[in-house]
C-alpha cells in the first residue's frame, strides 16, 4: 500500500517542475491526482503520460487567481473522484526587478498569483473537507518568505505572506483534522530558472548545487501524509542551506 493509497490531491501548477515532479511521486504511492495548470498543452499532455502508466488522472486549466476556476477545480475534482484528501498548493510566478522601478501593476500580479491565489485555493480546499471530515494542505511558500533577496520585494512580500497565512490557517482548522504546512524550497532545478543563471544560484548555495524537483516531491509527499500526522502550521525549508548562512 502507498502512502496515499487511494488518496485524491489537487495539484496546482501541475503541468511541469516541481509540481509534475510532485504528481509522478503522488502517482507511484498510490493517489489519483488532479493536474491544474494554465498552460492547456503541457497539462493534458502530462495528463496523458500518467494514464499511460495506469495512473488516474484528470487535467483542469485554471487561474488561481479566479474565484470562479478555483471554484470549479474542486467541483469538477469532486465529480470525477469523490472527494478531496490532499492539495498542493504550488502555482506560483516569481520576477527579478528593482523595486524603485517596479510598476504597481507587477507588484500586484506577483502578490495576486502568490498570496490571494494560494488564499483562494485553500479556502476552497478547507470548505471541501470541512464536509468530508479533513484533509491535508501543503502552500508553496519559499526561503524567500524568510529572507530578503533584492529586486525581490514583491515576491518576498507574497511568500512571507504565505508562511503566516499557513500558520493562521493551521490554527484555525487544527480541531477540525485539517493540516496546514507549507513547503519551502531554495534554488530549484526546474525550467523557471534561466541555464545562464544555474551556475551562479548553485555557488550561492551552501550545498553548491540547485535542488531537484524530485527531492522537493518527497517533502510534499512527507507533509501530505500520514508521515507528519502531528505537524501543522509549520514551513520546511529545502534549501541546501542558504537560510543558514
Amino acid at each position: 500500500m502507498g502512502k496515499l493509497q487511494d488518496k485524491v490531491a489537487v495539484i496546482t501548477g501541475g503541468a511541469s517542475g516541481i509540481g509534475a515532479a510532485t504528481a509522478r511521486l503522488f502517482v507511484s504511492e498510490g493517489a489519483k491526482v488532479v493536474l491544474v495548470d494554465l498552460n492547456e498543452e503541457k497539462g493534458k499532455a502530462f495528463e496523458k503520460e500518467l494514464k499511460t502508466l495506469n495512473a488516474e488522472a484528470l487535467f483542469i486549466k485554471a487561474n488561481i487567481t479566479s474565484e470562479e476556476d478555483v471554484a470549479n477545480i474542486f467541483k469538477q475534482t469532486v465529480e470525477a473522484f469523490g472527494t478531496v484528501d490532499v492539495v498542493f498548493n504550488n502555482a506560483g510566478i516569481g520576477r527579478v526587478h528593482p523595486s524603485h522601478d517596479l510598476e504597481y501593476s507587477e507588484w500586484r500580479n506577483t502578490v495576486n498569483v502568490d498570496l490571494d491565489g494560494v488564499f483562494l485555493v485553500a479556502r476552497e480546499s478547507i470548505r471541501e473537507m470541512l464536509e468530508t471530515g479533513g484533509g491535508t494542505i501543503v502552500n508553496t511558500a519559499s526561503m524567500y518568505g524568510w529572507v530578503g533577496s533584492p529586486g525581490s520585494a514583491a515576491y518576498n512580500a507574497a511568500k512571507g505572506g504565505v508562511i503566516n497565512l499557513t500558520r493562521s490557517l493551521a490554527l484555525e482548522y487544527a480541531d477540525k483534522n485539517i493540516r496546514v504546512n507549507s513547503l519551502c524550497p531554495g534554488f530549484i532545478d526546474t525550467p523557471i530558472i534561466p541555464e545562464d543563471d544555474k551556475q551562479t544560484l548553485a555557488g550561492m548555495t551552501p550545498m553548491k548545487r540547485l535542488g531537484l524537483a524530485d527531492e522537493m516531491a518527497k517533502a510534499v509527499l512527507f507533509m501530505a501524509s500520514d508521515d507528519s500526522s502531528y505537524m501543522t502550521g509549520n514551513s520546511l525549508i529545502v534549501d541546501g542551506g542558504y537560510t543558514a548562512q
